[in-house]
């Protein structure tokens, strides 16, 4: 007798800079898709696995003299892994769909884009630790500066990460480095103007995954 067959989840992924509102959007599919009947597993990155969570208290930490973009770009593809192998490929196996908060494009943006590292280097840091697994789809929010500004004003005070915190040259490098990787990539990825209200990007962002949704 032949066991029941299970669909693999998908896996999705919000991407963009500072302050694009990626973890409102993050909630807000999240409910949408539990909506419809859909286990959801929403998580985050660095993080979503207890050794993932502790390498992101040491790479947002503003202690010290920092990390260098290669430690930095290790340890991230570190946290990626184990976030891979204990939570996300597990839950995706079992039928799940999985909301991420950041994901492989954030590195290719960050210490990529930002840092100065190829995007070879990266990506063979992911084939590495993550089997080079991707999203189904990757949503990529954008905002004007001066709003993701404001935004990050209200929503951190003058207390910035060690990340979030760097310079506006920095953070131009990496927004422009995530429209780099939605374009070489665009039956993956999705680019949302994320300035509206946030119910309106929502729509933006269910008709972006309308085709991978189950009818």
């Amino acid at each position: 007798m032949s066991g029941v067959s299970v669909i693999r989840g998908r896996f999705i992924a919000l991407e963009g800079g500072e302050g694009v509102g990626k973890s409102t959007q993050a909630r807000l599919l999240a409910d949408a898709l539990r909506a419809r009947g859909l286990e959801v597993v929403t998580t985050r990155e660095p993080g979503g696995t207890p050794g993932a969570e502790a390498i992101r208290a040491l790479l947002l930490s503003n202690e010290g003299d920092g990390w260098g973009t290669r430690a930095e770009a290790l340890l991230f593809a570190a946290a990626r892994a184990d976030h891979v192998e204990k939570l996300i490929a597990p839950a995706l196996a079992r039928g799940a769909w999985v909301v991420c908060d950041r994901f492989i494009d954030s590195s290719r943006a960050y210490q990529g884009g930002g840092g100065g590292l190829s995007d070879a280097e990266v990506m063979t840091l992911h084939a590495i630790g993550s089997g080079g697994l991707m999203p189904d789809r990757t949503l990529v929010l954008t905002v004007a500066p001066e709003m993701a500004a404001q935004r990050l004003a209200l929503r951190d005070g003058d207390v910035a990460d060690r990340i979030g915190g760097r310079g506006s040259d920095y953070h131009a490098k990496v927004a422009a480095a995530f429209l780099a990787c939605a374009s070489a990539d665009p039956d993956r990825s999705a680019v949302i103007a994320a300035e509206g209200d946030p119910s309106v990007v929502h729509g933006g962002i269910m008709a972006a995954l309308a085709d991978l949704l189950p009818s």
